[in-house]
């Protein structure tokens, strides 16, 4: 993002507009973070302000400041639609293709006329946005949302509940600040954020200190469903319909489940196959050490994408088909995999 565009994106939040703030579907802590910083940010320049998002958030999230005035699409398109249409300005935080949405929030966004402002760190954008800050280098949104304010000289309007924001997007976009994507900037912006008054131990504690005794049965089911193919240093874990009914199953129960099969010594490929029958899909978590690119296996094999180390997918065919299309495709990867890392 140049000069003339921070200039330019200057003058249009110069005086009070309609913005509506969207974040990408099944949203995690970055989308939310980044979306409620900037939400409260914009606030305080009277600016009418929404966060429209395609569907619900887990229920570890659902402390943010402010996550309660978040339009969910699924649950009121109407109200949804409107906002969107009635936007001068649209925020797309923390995806960069318009389909993350969801295919009904995306053909309201692919036809409303207004000013796009793109803000993420993920790779290959789409050109849709009038203004366009991407950069697949940076650990987070909610960090690349502190070096927006920065460009907007507004570091100075950052107060505890932004910063809360911030940090709960940067800390779960980073793995705990644990992920290669994390600098010594990423540290500093943290310190700062501290420096603001944020409670870092209950924001953890909110995040991570949330588990029910159905989550940790669903855990070991999981666990069980563990299978090594060690000739790959890959490992995998399938979750059906089933069996995550049989606990019960919220949204975010799963969440980190991909990250056992990337613990284990040697491995340095990852995934988790869960089975989705109301989307009728089976979603994909892909993690990965080293120099191997999960993103462009997902980008090449299963309709998604991300990060170098941490990407999604999606597949059509049934769970068992899933895998067994995953397991024909990890072999001509196999000498990738076994230079990926070292200890």
């Amino acid at each position: 993002m140049n000069n003339k565009e921070i200039i330019d994106i200057k003058e249009l939040l110069s005086t009070p507009k309609k913005v509506a703030i969207v974040s990408h579907r099944n949203p995690d802590g970055d989308a939310y973070g980044s979306s409620l910083a900037l939400y409260h940010y914009l606030l305080k320049s009277q600016h009418s302000v929404s966060v429209v998002s395609p569907n619900d958030c887990p229920d570890f999230l659902k402390w943010l400041p402010s996550q309660e005035n978040i339009v969910v699409f699924e649950n009121d398109v109407t109200k949804g639609t409107q906002l969107l249409n009635e936007a001068e300005i649209i925020f797309t935080l923390d995806f960069n293709v318009l389909h993350r949405v969801g295919k009904a929030m995306q053909e309201v966004l692919e036809n409303a006329a207004t000013t796009y402002i793109m803000i993420d760190h993920h790779e290959q954008p789409d050109d849709y946005a009038t203004y366009m800050y991407s950069d697949a280098s940076i650990s987070s949104t909610s960090q690349m949302l502190y070096h927006f304010f920065e460009k907007l000289d507004a570091l100075n309007d950052i107060d505890k509940t932004i910063a809360t924001c911030l940090y709960t997007g940067m800390v779960t976009d980073t793995g705990s600040f644990k992920y290669p994507s994390t600098t010594s900037i990423t540290h500093k912006i943290a310190a700062s954020l501290i420096d603001k008054g944020i409670e870092h131990t209950k924001i953890h504690n909110r995040l991570y200190d949330t588990n029910s005794f159905n989550r940790l049965q669903l855990l070991g089911t999981a666990l069980r469903n563990l299978r090594i193919l060690e000739e790959y240093k890959t490992a995998y874990i399938s979750l059906s319909q089933r069996e995550m009914n049989s606990f019960n199953f919220k949204k975010g129960d799963t969440e980190g489940f991909v990250n056992y099969g990337l613990s284990l010594k040697g491995v340095v490929f990852a995934a988790i196959f869960i089975e989705d029958q109301k989307q009728g899909i089976i979603k994909m978590s892909l993690r990965s050490k080293g120099k191997f690119s999960v993103n462009e296996f997902a980008r090449n094999h299963f309709d998604g994408g991300g990060h170098e180390n941490a990407a999604g997918g999606r597949s059509d065919v049934t769970l068992k088909d899933t895998i067994a299309k995953f397991l024909e495709i990890v072999p001509t990867y196999k000498s990738e995999l076994q230079n990926s890392y070292e200890e």
